[in-house]
């Protein structure tokens, strides 16, 4: 699902006041990495992570797009070396879920 800008600019807003959850040392991401994303955007839907200085190979969009790879969601944006990413909950109740903004559809002339 590929998120439109109405959306970003929403989970933007939403990540602004997030503590950074998600830490990439030295070790950079492996498999350990990719389950705790995975479980925590299951149980969060919208995740803060920071690439430490430690870390010479990843820089924030790297890594960033690495993990939404890995854990089919989606980047919202990468700042210096903190980022966020997004994936929509399956386990989570309806009305507890995010609720993004709809992208209206373009009037046919």
């Amino acid at each position: 699902m590929e998120l439109t800008s109405k959306q970003r600019a929403q989970l933007r807003g939403l990540a602004n006041g997030l503590e950074t959850i998600l830490q990439i040392g030295k070790d950079g991401v492996g498999e350990n990495l990719v389950k705790q994303v995975n479980d925590a955007l299951e149980a969060r839907e919208l995740i803060k992570g920071r690439v430490l200085d430690n870390n010479l190979e990843l820089d924030a969009r790297t890594a960033a797009q690495i993990l939404a790879k890995a854990t089919r969601s989606e980047v919202v944006q990468v700042i210096g070396t903190k980022f966020v990413l997004y994936r929509e909950s399956h386990s989570k109740p309806r009305e507890k879920r995010i609720e993004l903004v709809k992208s209206r559809a373009k009037k046919k002339e």
